[in-house]
């Protein structure tokens, strides 16, 4: 993210101001000199407070929350449609919709609307319709699409706002602060800038000036946004890169356990085997014994019949 330079945004009118009758004394810090009745805001000060901004920024955008960008002035609406729209950001250049961060539920009904509208178109329901009827959703979906169209994706608050000319802007600035949502702000030498947590003093008149601090803080969101797809992406190669380790590893134990079985297989019809074999071993090895054992056990007995006959004799 590359630093602002003063002479950038000296050529681009940044530090024009309003008229000094119009001022508010609490940009009194902001501002350089007075000339020709107008105030001259201080651009080393511009630089540095917009390099933080852009800081912040890019944070909020690596943590994945959305920045809400929001100006309703003439020479500012393009810009911020085009700017905001090129990193993927929700933005209101129309009228602020009241409630749309207090009352957000009922914002979301209404975006949720267009959605059915789309719907309907799609799977032929909205043909069964009265030429009437037709006509009333079509202006209804074009209504909506004026004003919520560019908020269709944001499905939760944002994590920040942005907004051109404060004064102009209070309603949202109001909610914000309601909702403890951090504000980011061009602020003009006639603006208190005690409303906002990120002061950029800047002249937000000039569509010059808007772009060039637009062109700034844009880059820094779509620098953060890289680096969260990059954090993604390598985590996702992480996991991929494990995936064949661990199923090499499953093979691994499942190849083993095969293996120790294969073995006790063998071993137990080795065994099998063997008993087998020593079964008619031992039984040949056990039949003189068992001869002699009975031999041994007869011979006793023949003296004795021979006594009882002589006894008889």
């Amino acid at each position: 993210m590359a630093l602002v330079e003063v002479k950038e945004l000296l050529d681009s009118g940044v530090h024009f101001g309003h008229l000094t009758r119009k001022w508010d004394p609490n940009m009194a810090p902001y501002i350089y000199m007075e000339r020709n009745g107008i105030h001259i805001i201080n651009l080393y000060k511009t630089a540095a407070k917009l390099e933080e901004a852009s800081q912040a920024l890019a944070k909020i955008a690596t943590s994945g929350r959305k920045i809400l960008f929001v100006a309703t002035k003439k020479q500012a609406k393009d810009i911020v449609s085009e700017k905001a729209g090129n990193v993927n950001m929700p933005y209101i250049t129309e009228r602020w919709p009241g409630g749309m961060l207090t009352n957000f539920v009922t914002i979301r009904k209404a975006v949720k609307k267009m959605a059915t509208i789309d719907r309907m178109k799609k799977d032929g329901t909205f043909l069964t319709l009265s030429k009437k009827e037709r006509l009333q959703v079509d202006r209804l979906r074009a209504k909506l699409e004026k004003n919520l169209g560019s908020i269709s994706d944001m499905t939760r608050l944002p994590g920040a706002l942005f907004v051109i000319d404060i004064k102009r802007e209070h309603i949202a600035i109001k909610e914000a602060q309601k909702l403890n949502i951090p504000i980011f702000a061009m602020v003009d030498t006639n603006s208190d800038p005690r409303q906002v947590d990120y002061v950029i003093p800047a002249n937000d008149d000039a569509s010059k000036s808007i772009e060039k601090i637009l062109t700034n803080v844009t880059d820094a969101i779509a620098v953060g946004l890289a680096t969260r797809k990059a954090e993604k992406d390598s985590k996702d190669a992480e996991k991929a890169a494990e995936a064949p380790k661990e199923a090499k590893a499953e093979t691994k134990v499942e190849a083993k356990t095969e293996v120790e079985a294969k073995t006790e297989v063998a071993t137990e019809a080795k065994a099998e085997v063997a008993e087998k074999t020593e079964a008619p071993k031992a039984k040949k090895a056990a039949a003189p014994k068992a001869a002699k054992a009975k031999k041994a056990a007869k011979a006793p007995e023949a003296p004795a019949v021979e006594d009882v006959a002589k006894e008889e004799k």
